[in-house]
């Protein structure tokens, strides 16, 4: 039988970055997930929480071990990629899951405060994991089926109104993973990207409040499904883009949205 494989799964607290940790590890894996677990003073909105962090890992005795980091401290990240190492015995993926929502008002009214909260966590955030987590799917020995996932958005391919910082640091996601597929050429490393349509997490309800909007179905609207989707659909588009079976598949966007890209 072969050993359990190993994430470390960023933004792990709550939404799409905790249904991936279910997700994996429900099917067998061993997860290291990670979170800030405090509010950030540059959003208005509340973040995840210590005590949903402990509460995703609690049920899986030992095979989620949380830890509390914040993704903008590249040396937190090591560490938290030496603790896979030495708990679990190395890493087989990464996923980039933590992001800020801000915006609300054209670019031109906008400030930096809110351009370095979306650039500093979304994308800063995704290339401090690569940089932390690539060289030790690295150490795996060859044949690797290393994976390194980011989630993007269908804000990375559709403008959206008062969302242009957003739409911009999304867009840098798909750019950063397209450069990092074509580094790992050859490696056995596949690195891709998620952009998921309104899902129905704790940010889409702070969208819904940029545009003063009572009802988070409202943006169901604008997807082919009729519906908002939940976490554990992209969850599981990100459990198999982690998998041996996704080995076709880098440098390349996967539109879990349910049509919002057409």
């Amino acid at each position: 039988m072969s050993q359990p494989r190993t994430a470390l799964v960023t933004g792990a607290a709550r939404g799409i970055g905790a249904a991936a940790v279910r997700r994996l590890a429900d099917t067998g894996w061993n997860v290291v997930a990670l979170d800030r677990a405090e509010d950030d003073p540059s959003v208005p909105y509340p973040l995840g929480t210590r005590k949903q962090l402990a509460e995703l890992a609690a049920p899986y005795q030992g095979a989620v071990h949380d830890v509390v980091a914040d993704v903008r401290d590249l040396a937190r990240l090591t560490e938290a990629v030496a603790l896979a190492e030495e708990r679990f015995g190395g890493l087989d993926a990464a996923v980039a899951a933590a992001a800020l929502m801000a915006g609300g008002a054209p670019l031109w009214e906008s400030d930096d405060t809110e351009w370095d909260a979306l650039f500093s966590v979304g994308v800063q955030g995704v290339a401090n994991l690569a940089r932390a987590a690539i060289p030790a799917l690295l150490r795996r020995p060859e044949p690797r089926h290393g994976r390194f996932v980011a989630l993007a958005s269908a804000a990375a391919h559709n403008g959206l109104w008062h969302l242009a910082g957003y739409n911009a640091a999304k867009h840098a996601v798909v750019g950063l993973v397209k450069g990092l597929a074509t580094d790992l050429r050859g490696t056995g490393i596949c690195a891709t990207a998620v952009s998921p349509g309104s899902t129905r997490t704790d940010m889409l309800t702070a969208t819904a409040a940029l545009y003063d909007l009572t009802d988070v179905e409202e943006f169901a609207k604008h997807q082919l499904v009729g519906r908002l989707l939940e976490p554990d659909e992209i969850a599981a588009t990100i459990a198999f883009l982690c998998s041996p079976d996704s080995s076709a598949i880098t440098g390349s966007v996967i539109h879990a949205d349910g049509g919002f890209t057409t």
